[in-house]
């Protein structure tokens, strides 16, 4: 066995080779948080808003035991419809590597794999964190542990409502992750614009925000990543009552199917998909492609400012 089984796009390597702002992707949300068919074209439509705003976009996924940095469109179409594509976080990604096998990455995973490539910025739906709970299952998202010690700022819409957010939030800061809330002061709760808890931070820019990561770097004080938290408007969240109805439902669901771990949000999100009349597929949709725009604009600025 020889070299590294990594392939950055053509795209992707000129880009970074330029200076000029690439945003990385993940491609669970492809392939395990939307639905088919319409993962395909909003797929797409993630990539133009990335280019919209001046970047240059860097889907990540596994195929056939290769990390791809960059996807072509034969390639995305594989993501999104092939039934046996694993989702892997960071402690998969060898693994799944060594033994050939096709996955799409998650927060933790795509972070990394960012970092490895030399990209600074990374826009997805929201965070992993806290479970409810945790105190006796200890279930607790590797999204937290890697963005304590991945120098990427991660675009996000908060963490999902479904999770224990001041449990989140308190672990982001005894890992000493920074939370800054792009013009807002409140902690958005992915589908709800505001999860009733503050942000220590706040950025009224993408150049503000920008210039957090190139300040931190230029100090080295640590090698902690970034979060950049951007809700939905409040007109555009979904309907409150709605959406506490669904996360009580879909609580007790887990319960009786016994689901746990990693499987836990993709089976949530399919029961808010399934059961809120395409309030939360509409919402989803419109905070991931926000989040990248807003990337594009940071990955852009953090070029020029570079």
């Amino acid at each position: 066995m020889t070299g590294r089984p990594l392939v950055v796009h053509d795209e992707v390597r000129e880009a970074l080779e330029a200076g000029h702002g690439v945003v990385a992707l993940e491609s669970t949300i492809l392939a395990h948080g939307l639905p088919h068919p319409d993962n395909i074209a909003i797929a797409g439509q993630i990539e133009r808003a990335v280019r919209e705003s001046g970047s240059v976009p860097a889907t990540i996924a596994l195929l056939d035991g290769v990390v791809h940095v960059g996807l072509g469109a034969a390639e995305v179409e594989r993501i999104c419809t092939d039934p046996e594509v694993a989702k892997l976080s960071v402690r998969d990604v060898g693994v799944a590597a060594a033994l050939g096998r096709t996955g799409a990455t998650t927060v933790a995973s795509t972070s990394a794999l960012a970092h490895l490539a030399g990209i600074r910025v990374f826009a997805t739906g929201g965070l992993g964190g806290v479970h409810r709970g945790a105190s006796e299952t200890f279930d607790v998202s590797a999204d937290l542990g890697v963005i304590a010690s991945t120098p990427v700022l991660v675009v996000c819409a908060g963490v999902k409502s479904i999770l224990d957010v001041p449990g989140t939030l308190e672990t982001l800061e005894t890992l000493s992750v920074p939370v800054l809330g792009y013009r807002t002061d409140a902690f958005p709760g992915f589908y709800l614009s505001d999860s009733g808890h503050e942000v220590p931070w706040r950025v009224e820019s993408p150049e503000e925000a920008a210039r957090v990561v190139v300040v931190r770097d230029r100090l080295g004080t640590d090698r902690a990543g970034v979060v950049l938290a951007n809700p939905l408007p409040a007109d555009r969240q979904v309907d409150r009552e709605l959406h506490d109805r669904l996360v009580a439902e879909g609580l007790a669901l887990l319960a009786r199917e016994g689901v746990h771990g990693k499987d836990v949000t993709p089976r949530l999100l399919e029961y808010f998909h399934e059961n809120s009349g395409g309030e939360s597929l509409r919402a989803n949709v419109e905070l991931v492609l926000s989040n990248a725009r807003l990337a594009g604009q940071v990955a852009a600025e953090i070029a020029r400012l570079s």
